[in-house]
């Protein structure tokens, strides 16, 4: 891999953050909207950055190298745990983790094959268009 260079990781990186982006725009069309607190609340959180506070799940975190993380949360929409699993009073209203595993495997095809691409390329000798 050290022979390959920089450009099969950051076109990995490119690959995970277009996936993340795809997969949270789907997060927010099922989303309940009241206020619309709660689909502004989804957000993505690029290598080497910290998730919202109060983001579910598990609040802050850094993210670690290829590694993007969506989060639904922060501090004008703390109750997403409760719209996602319902309570005693409420029905749950599934948006968030129903959406991501519908989406994961096209998801994880297209980042494998991006990654692919981007070895084939530079073994190749090939510039990327990073």
């Amino acid at each position: 891999m050290k022979a390959l260079g920089t450009a099969p990781a950051a076109m990995i990186d490119k690959a995970l953050l277009r996936s993340a982006r795809r997969v949270a725009v789907a997060q927010r069309l099922a989303a309940p909207e009241d206020t619309g607190a709660l689909k502004r609340s989804i957000a993505i959180t690029a290598p080497g950055e910290t998730t919202p506070p109060y983001s579910q799940p598990g609040g802050s975190h850094i993210a670690d190298k290829h590694e993007v993380i969506i989060t639904a949360g922060n501090s004008d929409a703390r109750y997403v745990h409760l719209v996602e699993h319902g309570t005693a009073e409420t029905e749950a209203q599934p948006f968030f983790l129903n959406t991501f595993h519908q989406m994961r495997a096209r998801e994880q095809r297209l980042i494998k094959r991006s990654g692919m691409k981007a070895i084939r390329d530079a073994n190749a000798g090939k510039k990327t268009d990073v």
